[in-house]
C-alpha cells in the first residue's frame, strides 16, 4: 500500500513560540524530522503542512515539499487531514513536528501494522524507563500520556484501551508512589490511518472524553474504531520546551564531533 508522511508544524507553539525554525544545529529543526521522515523505507513522500510562510519557506528552502493549510485547525490531526486530502496515498502517517530524533524504522513499523491489521488507526507505544519513578517523563506525568493495552493482536501489537494523562491501572497498594514504572506504556504521538478513515475523523465532533483530557486519539475510541498499538522499546527524545531543545542541540554538537 502506498503511504505518505505528513508532518503538521505550527509557528505559535505554547511552550517554544517559532519551535519549527529553532536553528541552533545549523539546520532548522523541522529539517530535522523532514529528513529522519525520508529515511523511511514504506513511505513514498513526506509533506510539511503549515500555517506559517516562514515555515513555508523554510522547507522549500532546504528542499523539502510544503503545503500551507487554514490557520484555524485546533489538532495537528485535523491540519495533517487537510494537507492529505490532495496526496495519493492509502496510508497517512501523522508525525509530529517535534520529532527529530524519531526512528525511521519505528515508523516503517507503524506503516506495516496499520497495513496488516483492520483497525482504524495505528500508534505506538513504549515502556516507561525503569527508573522513571516520579516527576516528569514519569507515569505520574500529566503531559506523558499513557495508554492502556487490551488484546494481543502480534507479537508486540496490542488493540488500544484506552489513552489518559493520569494514572491508569492507579497503584492503590504501593506506598511511596509507583513501583514499577516499565509496566506502564508511554504513547508516541505517531498515527497510522486510512486516507479515508482520517477524512471521517477530521470531520467527527469532538467527544466528552477527547475535551477533558485533551487527546484527539480519544475520538476514535468514542466512535467506536480500533486503534492498534506497536510497542516498541523507546520513545526519541521529543522537544516541547526550551530546556529540551538545548539538550538536542547538545547532543548534535556532540555527534559532529
Amino acid at each position: 500500500m502506498n503511504a505518505a508522511i505528513v508532518i503538521p508544524a505550527r509557528y505559535a507553539s505554547t511552550r517554544l513560540p517559532g519551535k519549527p525554525l529553532l536553528a541552533e544545529t545549523g539546520k532548522p529543526l523541522i529539517q530535522h524530522v523532514y529528513e529522519q521522515a525520508m529515511k523511511c523505507v514504506r513511505a513514498s513522500r513526506v509533506v510539511v503542512a503549515t500555517d506559517d510562510e516562514r515555515i513555508l519557506k523554510a522547507v522549500k528552502g532546504f528542499g523539502g515539499e510544503a503545503m500551507m493549510t487554514r490557520s484555524e485547525h485546533e489538532t495537528g490531526g485535523a491540519r495533517v487531514a487537510e494537507a492529505a486530502a490532495g496526496l495519493e496515498a492509502d496510508i497517512i502517517v501523522n508525525l509530529q513536528g517535534d520529532e527529530p530524533e524519531i526512528d525511521p524504522q519505528a515508523i516503517d513499523r507503524l506503516i506495516e501494522i496499520k497495513s496488516g491489521y483492520p483497525c482504524f488507526a495505528a500508534t505506538l507505544a513504549c515502556p516507561f524507563a525503569v527508573e522513571a519513578r516520579a516527576g516528569a517523563g514519569s507515569p505520574d506525568d500529566p503531559s506523558a500520556v499513557k495508554a492502556l493495552l487490551g488484546e494481543q493482536l502480534a507479537p508486540e501489537v496490542y488493540r488500544a484501551r484506552f489513552f489518559t494523562r493520569t494514572i491508569c491501572p492507579w497503584p492503590r497498594d504501593a506506598r511511596g508512589g509507583i513501583v514499577s514504572p516499565e509496566t506502564y506504556f508511554l504513547h508516541l504521538g505517531v498515527y497510522a490511518y486510512a486516507k479515508t478513515d482520517l477524512q471521517r475523523f477530521a470531520a467527527a465532533p469532538i467527544g466528552a472524553l477527547e475535551r477533558a483530557e485533551r487527546l484527539e486519539q480519544l475520538r476514535i475510541l468514542e466512535m467506536g474504531g480500533d486503534i492498534a498499538v506497536g510497542v516498541i522499546s523507546e520513545a526519541p527524545p521529543g522537544i516541547d520546551t526550551p530546556e529540551d531543545y538545548a539538550r538536542f542541540a547538545a547532543r548534535m554538537s556532540e555527534r559532529r564531533r
